[in-house]
């Protein structure tokens, strides 16, 4: 079987920073300030997948903390 000498075969772990926001790091990579591990690892596309999933709602948390109490104030 051919394989594509491209391919991705890294490891990524997927983080997410205090705004709720995710992306994915290689996992033998310190995390860089302000994020934190999800607990999820694995190839590229398996990471990618998993915060597709997850991440249904792409605003910042605390844009949506802002907008949950205008509503609540209306």
């Amino acid at each position: 079987m051919h394989q594509d000498n491209n391919e991705d075969t890294n490891l990524y772990k997927v983080v997410v920073n205090h705004e709720e926001q995710y992306s994915i790091w290689l996992a033998h990579r310190d995390l860089p300030l302000g994020w934190q591990e999800t607990g999820k690892s694995g190839l590229k596309q398996d990471c990618l997948d998993y915060i597709k999933e997850v991440w249904t709602d792409m605003r910042p948390l605390s844009l949506r903390k802002q907008m949950e109490e205008l509503s609540r104030r209306n």
